[in-house]
């Protein structure tokens, strides 16, 4: 989770009884694996003493920062956005390494093109306890529709 972040903030005062996701997201941070996949990520705790609601912001590697108000979210769905946001840094960067645009922008019409038919096998029960093998060069959307074997 952290190889995605440069830097994350958690801010809370001890004595309010909704940091249970701020105490969670702190251990998940802390954990050895978690540090291990970016050392360089900094994690800033801050213990506050007024009313502020505990609060997880979040610096991304490219420099885009989030803030979660964590009374209302749980560690674990903080947790879950990252790796999300994380993946499509790395998908973002793939193409850009490979001199593609991004975003990837498909074209309407190409949306609802048929694929090319793909190979299908798929056994058969012939009634009597034998199995036949069928082969299939038809589409696969075929072969789910049940309309390729005469069953419409």
């Amino acid at each position: 989770m952290l190889k995605f972040l440069s830097k994350v903030k958690i801010e809370f005062n001890a004595l309010d009884p909704r940091i249970a996701s701020c105490m969670e997201f702190l251990a998940q941070c802390n954990a050895r694996k978690a540090k291990e996949s970016n050392p360089a990520c900094q994690l800033q705790v801050k213990r506050r003493t007024d009313d502020h609601p505990p609060q997880i912001t979040v610096t991304f590697v490219n420099g885009v920062e989030e803030a979660f108000d964590a009374t209302s979210t749980p560690a674990q769905t903080i947790r879950t956005m990252i790796l999300e946001k994380g993946q499509m840094l790395e998908t973002e960067q793939m193409f850009r390494e490979a001199g593609e645009k991004w975003p990837v922008i498909i074209p309407e019409e190409e949306l609802h093109q048929s694929f090319p038919g793909t190979k299908v096998w798929a056994l058969f029960s012939s009634g009597q306890g034998k199995q036949k093998r069928r082969s299939s060069n038809a589409n696969l959307s075929d072969h789910f529709t049940g309309s390729h074997f005469g069953r419409s």
